[in-house]
């Protein structure tokens, strides 16, 4: 899950430093592309070691509809991970898309963001801005 790859890092580095040596892995999924509107959901990439009776803690960039997560919850427990946690960087407010509610919530949340697109720290706008050093808003 590209955008969250400095959230992974950080959180992988802190992880360590209190007695959590992981194991790490990245399944890239990706509904946006290059724009700003969410589109169908593509496996770009899979999982490439086995999860097979392992805890997994996946770790993605923004929650919104819950959709991306809802399917990497699937995938990780359809590999037959024997438990799956997740931890998002950022959750907006629940989107109530046509009316219904977010897909999925996160097990963890490290910040409640506002309903803005959002830069930096990993998250793009169509391939930019994602190497600033702080989380701005494109408004």
């Amino acid at each position: 899950l590209t955008g969250g790859i400095l959230f992974a890092a950080d959180l992988t580095r802190a992880l360590n430093r209190n007695g959590r040596d992981i194991a790490f892995d990245a399944l890239w999924l990706s509904s946006y592309s290059d724009g700003r509107e969410s589109g169908a959901m593509l496996i770009r990439a899979p999982l490439q070691r086995s999860v097979e009776g392992r805890q997994v803690l996946i770790m993605d960039d923004v929650l919104d509809s819950g959709a991306s997560l809802k399917i990497a919850v699937e995938i990780v427990r359809e590999a037959g991970a024997a438990e799956v946690i997740t931890a998002v960087f950022a959750r907006k407010p629940d989107p109530l898309k046509d009316g219904r509610p977010r897909e999925m919530d996160a097990d963890f949340t490290a910040w409640e963001a506002p309903a803005r697109y959002l830069v930096g720290y990993g998250l793009d706008d169509g391939g930019k801005y994602r190497a600033l050093p702080y989380v701005g808003a494109m408004d």
